[in-house]
């Protein structure tokens, strides 16, 4: 006879436990939406802000601005004291139906069986492996998340001299973690005219950090036998190459979703985020399972991802207490230069997004867009906007623009012209 693990049946179950998963859970164990259970793979919860030991943390969902490690812990005991439930060291392993997770802990094999899901498992940077950059296999090569976690949380040394591959925001907050090891940055490497940051942060890294970033460029080799000795970049309108002597790599950016638990759920994947394909009330193509935080839009700031999560426990709340299906959607659509927006579906009667904001990213930079929603042919809305597009960082439009969408027409069509 086969031996079947037991079951817990909490209301809500919410999959990572990091700045979108901890809100959300504090939002509806607050407001009584019965058990909410939390499970997060890791020794604690927090997500990146756990061991990413600089501040700037909290400024839009707390309106206050601490430290990465203070920010995960404010968000752990906010959601302990509202009443949910936080469960480390617990790896969802798969699905047993539409509705029961598999989980593998401490305490053994077990279920979990809810009446609504939330994925909020966020995101990750691709490695030098997933970039498919040639070279020696030496040490000394890492993500972001790998040198803070090594530096933050096991206290351990890294290299003298450091390349970072990136000009992204993470990309500075690498080039800190390296200061703060011992370590001198001394080359970004950006592929883009300019590094993909904000203004203000590219100049403070210029400025205070003191981290010369080369424009137009990209890395074609890693060098070295046991410990990282140099890479090799090339500049990508003249074709020159030169060798930069560095013990340590840091591959920033570049985000993926950790989308494998929607992937084996068999739910509608976008083609542009590489996430779950959601509406604006966060809901997934399977029926009471939603997404909130990184995943759904690779990669925005952890404050964004904490109100995904508060924008997405009223959506629960409403779909436990309610039979009704949700009615039939348009699509939005992201044409060039946007690679992809979320969310994706806009159904009459839904809520505006989080913070009323469609999220897109560009790969080319606009200083003054003039952003235009196209349907069946005709323009619904052409307005020119005060903030750039950038690649390298979310483009926030208000919702607004969707205004004269119609609910029963073809597909939205969202582009700069």
């Amino acid at each position: 006879m086969t031996h079947q693990p037991p079951v817990i049946t909490p209301d809500v179950l919410i999959i990572g436990g990091g700045p979108a998963g901890l809100t959300a859970a504090a939002e509806l164990a607050g407001r009584r939406a019965g058990h909410v259970l939390v499970v997060d793979r890791e020794q604690a919860a927090g997500g990146i802000p756990r061991h990413s030991d600089h501040t700037g943390y909290g400024l839009r969902d707390l309106h206050r601005v601490m430290s990465g490690p203070a920010y995960a812990r404010h968000l752990v005991q906010q959601a302990t004291r509202a009443g949910a439930e936080i469960r480390t060291r617990t790896m969802v392993t798969g699905w047993a139906d539409d509705d029961t997770v598999d989980v593998t802990s401490p305490d053994g094999r077990y279920r979990i069986r809810a009446r609504s899901i939330v994925l909020a498992t966020g995101a990750r940077e691709r490695p030098r492996a997933a970039r498919r950059i040639p070279g020696d296999r030496p040490h000394g090569v890492y993500t972001t998340g790998q040198l803070q976690n090594l530096v933050h949380l096991h206290h351990q040394p890294v290299g003298k001299r450091a390349v970072i591959v990136g000009g992204e925001l993470v990309s500075w907050s690498a080039a800190v973690t390296l200061r703060e090891a011992g370590c001198t940055p001394a080359l970004m490497v950006s592929q883009y005219p300019k590094a993909e940051s904000y203004a203000a942060f590219n100049a403070a890294g210029r400025t205070v950090l003191r981290v010369p970033v080369a424009t137009r460029s990209r890395v074609t080799r890693v060098i070295g036998k046991g410990r990282c000795q140099a890479v090799e970049i090339e500049h990508l309108d003249t074709g020159r190459r030169r060798t930069i002597e560095c013990d340590t790599v840091v591959f920033t950016g570049d985000w993926i979703p950790d989308h494998e638990l929607a992937r084996t759920a068999g739910i509608t994947i976008d083609e542009g985020t590489l996430g779950p394909l959601t509406d604006t009330a966060l809901r997934t193509s399977r029926p009471g399972v939603f997404a909130a935080g990184n995943v759904l839009h690779p990669v925005d700031t952890a404050d964004v991802a904490a109100l995904d999560g508060k924008h997405v426990a009223q959506q629960i709340i409403n779909h436990l207490n309610s039979e009704r299906q949700p009615a039939e959607g348009v699509r939005l659509i992201a044409d060039a230069p946007f690679r992809w927006v979320a969310p994706q579906i806009l159904r009459p009667g839904d809520p505006a997004p989080a913070r009323g904001r469609l999220l897109l990213w560009a790969d080319e930079f606009a200083r003054f867009p003039r952003v235009t929603v196209r349907q069946d042919g005709r323009t619904v809305t052409r307005r020119t906007l005060a903030w750039p597009a950038a690649p390298g960082r979310v483009f926030r439009v208000p919702s607004s623009v969707l205004d004269g969408v119609s609910p029963t027409g073809g597909p939205v069509h969202i582009g700069l012209h």
